[in-house]
């Protein structure tokens, strides 16, 4: 390796650095006025507070802004149209996770194109792609909610004190109305798939 390539190397990860200090910092400085909600869902047994307002059934969905794995901006409004499942996640890097994306991929193989699934976490973009690459994820997308945890607080699956997302799923119709939402009790268990589906297909 050249000189030129390692100054580029560690220039990207000085910057990956820089946008993960500003956005936590951002997110400590906002949460104080965020709703806390407890009672909610556990990790590994112990209860964990979220920030960020409970979704329900019949509502419309809010909107977000998340980064996808080449760092642009995406928007629940660039899939007008479309019926959405939105799967928060921890981590892509965990068991949990990882069964859960691999579960739905294989699912949205014999989907209908109408159907979009989207796994948003606390990954960075550039984490994401390695993992949908290996992995071999090619029928769901992945996107981050690391800069401003929109998601995450518009969705009330924000960890407080930990700065990732709770295990939820939530199901958006055609005309971005929320049909369907399961905030999964205990963090280290997987959602409720056949409702999931079940749900999915019946809004074709």
């Amino acid at each position: 390796m050249n000189i030129q390539k390692i100054y580029f190397s560690l220039l990207v990860v000085t910057i990956f650095i820089l946008l993960k200090i500003s956005s936590f910092s951002y997110a400590q400085e906002n949460c104080a006025s965020i709703e806390e909600r407890t009672g909610v869902s556990t990790m590994k047994g112990k209860p964990i507070v979220l920030l960020g307002h409970e979704v329900k059934v019949g509502q419309k969905a809010p909107d977000f802004v998340v980064q996808a794995n080449d760092m642009s901006d995406a928007r629940l409004s660039d899939f007008s149209g479309k019926i959405k499942l939105i799967a928060s996640v921890p981590s892509l890097d965990t068991k949990v996770c990882d069964l859960e994306i691999r579960h739905f991929n294989q699912e949205a193989s014999s989907l209908s194109p109408d159907i979009k699934i989207l796994f948003i976490s606390m990954d960075l973009p550039f984490a994401q792609k390695r993992f949908c690459s290996a992995a071999d994820i090619k029928n769901v997308k992945a996107f981050s909610d690391h800069r401003t945890a929109d998601l995450g607080i518009n969705y009330g699956v924000l960890i407080k004190d930990m700065r990732l997302l709770s295990r939820a799923i939530f199901i958006i119709d055609k005309n971005d109305t929320v049909r369907y939402v399961q905030y999964v009790h205990e963090q280290g268990t997987q959602p409720d798939y056949e409702a999931a589906l079940k749900i999915l297909k019946s809004l074709l």
